[in-house]
């Protein structure tokens, strides 16, 4: 599970990758199964260093809780990040993730998982800090160091489920056909300018924000910086990271709209700006200017869900695919319609989103 000390070694390969999203706005659940098979029909999009999943609504029970998953080179890694994790929170229940024994999956690390709130009598250190910053600084902290130990999946009634292997595989062994959710998606990953490992899988997650994402952000760079000088510590060694830290900025603590976070990330280009009439191209000038730092340039298509829905998003100039259908209640989001079909063969209505252009679904309260 341990990340190469020379990860910037690695050959570039040609990129693939494919991201499979499921929504049913009235929250009824989706067996395991649906997205294990649509990710299995794009099997071919993706070299096996990597595949994961993210569900909503599956601890029904303990919703109200913290739900931190954990994967740890080591027992004793393990136990330093239960001590942090000790420090900061009030455990209320914790055990192993169920797991089962896959012959193509090699090398897997120990996955806990840890359902907890805040203590009452907050350590010193983070005593003013608002409930969600306490969490985010919590996470951090393990990720940055505790050597061996990463978080990866904090947030409420949700969780992510990834690892090295293909999705089906990465499905077979954390028995994701036992789970129902509401909300699901899926990433097969072909690694392009870093290695195939247990933390750089896909999704990515902070609270309940998780992203799943096919292509390559090349503003990882300058995105990197503006997150480190938010406090935000990129230590997973992939671009896709930094989407969902970001995320968390913009939204959670900047109060931009999900519409307005999505044309932080592909805004329109200066000289569309220009022929645009006057307040609006004032206001999507200082979009630009406050946040440019934030722009995400580069072939994506990207999938991003949280406790109040999920939406698809496509670079500016649509680099990668992304296809979108509904039926009924159930909104799809894929990077092949075959996989919706595979799970979904009548469909009300399927299109393919402009560049740009993000789909926001809403869950019904």
């Amino acid at each position: 599970m341990k990340a190469p000390e020379r990860y910037y070694d690695f050959q570039k390969d040609i990129s693939g990758c494919g991201v499979f999203g499921v929504i049913n706005k009235k929250r009824e659940l989706i067996p395991g199964d649906v997205p294990i098979r649509a990710m299995a029909c794009m099997h071919d999009r993706g070299n096996g260093l990597g595949g994961g999943f993210a569900a909503y609504g599956i601890y029904p029970d303990l919703a109200d809780k913290y739900a931190f998953h954990l994967m740890c080179d080591t027992q004793s890694a393990l136990d330093s990040a239960e001590q942090v994790i000790k420090h900061y929170f009030t455990v209320h229940e914790y055990h192993p993730i169920p797991t089962r024994k896959v012959v193509t999956i090699k090398n897997a690390p120990i996955v806990t998982r840890y359902f907890l709130s805040i203590k009452k009598d907050r350590p010193e250190e983070a005593r003013e800090l608002g409930e969600q910053d306490y969490v985010v600084g919590a996470v951090m902290h393990i990720n940055h160091k505790v050597p061996g130990a990463f978080v990866f999946s904090s947030g409420k009634n949700m969780g992510a489920f990834k690892g090295v292997g293909f999705p089906e595989d990465i499905a077979d062994f954390f028995r994701l056909e036992e789970y129902n959710a509401y909300i699901w998606t899926g990433h097969n990953r072909f690694p392009t300018n870093t290695p195939g490992w247990w933390g750089g899988a896909h999704p990515f997650t902070l609270l309940d924000w998780s992203i799943v994402h096919n292509g390559e952000i090349s503003s990882y760079g300058i995105n990197r910086r503006y997150l480190c000088e938010h406090n935000y510590l990129c230590t997973l060694m992939t671009d896709t990271e930094v989407v969902a830290y970001e995320l968390d900025l913009l939204i959670r603590k900047h109060g931009l709209s999900k519409e307005m976070a999505c044309k932080v990330f592909a805004p329109p280009f200066w000289d569309e700006i220009a022929r645009m009439p006057k307040q609006e191209k004032e206001a999507y000038t200082a979009l630009r200017m406050v946040y440019g730092q934030a722009l995400l340039n580069g072939p994506f298509a990207i999938l991003v869900a949280d406790s109040t829905g999920l939406f698809g998003l496509n670079d500016r100039i649509k680099l990668r695919p992304l296809v979108v259908a509904e039926k009924g209640d159930a909104v799809f989001m894929s990077s092949e319609e075959s996989s919706i079909r595979e799970v979904q063969s009548d469909l009300d209505r399927v299109w393919m989103p402009k560049a740009g252009e993000p789909v926001i679904v809403h869950l019904e309260a």
